[in-house]
């Protein structure tokens, strides 16, 4: 897969809140998009994943040269994000069974292997919504990095997790992350951005 991005702009009324911005992704690479609080950050990974629309520019996704419509991307992508919400009723081998219904998993990664991979075995008939920041953290990131994707995003990817949890980012994309585009969103927080290959920094694109 890969992904070219021609001259992206996002505006709101009249302010733009970057423009001029051009990068091609590749597979086996990993980009950090990176600036302050409010810059545009997660503006981009959501224009970036089909979600949102730029105001100017295109994107254009690619598989063995054939063009991917956009409508399609979600079919190609894994996607972690404290904003993103999981079904608060659900248990996380629910929640595992559920994905897995609709995204394979790498390794075809059983219940519990998943579960306890991500530490949560202990815990798998406990309800989200009685979940920490730090477990729903690693669920999420387990989901997204274990999944079959040949696209990965993760947007600021080591929010709410403590030491064990940095080191358990860091061991899922060494044992996840290969043959991917992956895009971390991060306010260059080290922890994060880490064997990244290249950066974009929303200042240069204001």
């Amino acid at each position: 897969m890969q992904i070219e991005a021609h001259n992206l702009g996002k505006r709101y009324n009249r302010e733009w809140i970057f423009k001029a911005l051009s990068h091609q992704f590749e597979v086996n690479s990993t980009t950090g998009i990176i600036g302050s609080n409010g810059s545009g950050k997660s503006t981009l990974i959501k224009i970036l994943s089909a979600a949102e629309l730029p105001s100017k520019g295109e994107i254009i996704y690619l598989e063995n040269g054939r063009k991917i419509n956009h409508a399609e991307i979600y079919k190609y992508l894994s996607f972690a994000a404290p904003y993103m919400h999981l079904p608060e009723q659900l248990n996380a081998a629910e929640i595992y069974r559920f994905h897995d219904t609709f995204k394979n998993f790498q390794h075809q990664l059983t219940e519990k292997e998943f579960l306890d991979l991500i530490y949560l075995s202990d815990t798998k008939e406990k309800v989200i919504k009685n979940f920490s920041s730090g477990m729903i953290q690693r669920l999420k990131l387990g989901l997204a990095i274990c999944s079959e994707s040949a696209l990965l995003i993760l947007d600021e990817p080591c929010s709410n997790l403590d030491k064990n949890g940095v080191e358990l980012y860091w061991q899922l994309l060494k044992e996840y992350g290969e043959n991917r585009i992956i895009l971390i969103g991060s306010n260059e927080q080290a922890d994060e951005l880490i064997n990244v290959h290249s950066f974009i920094n929303l200042l240069d694109y204001k």
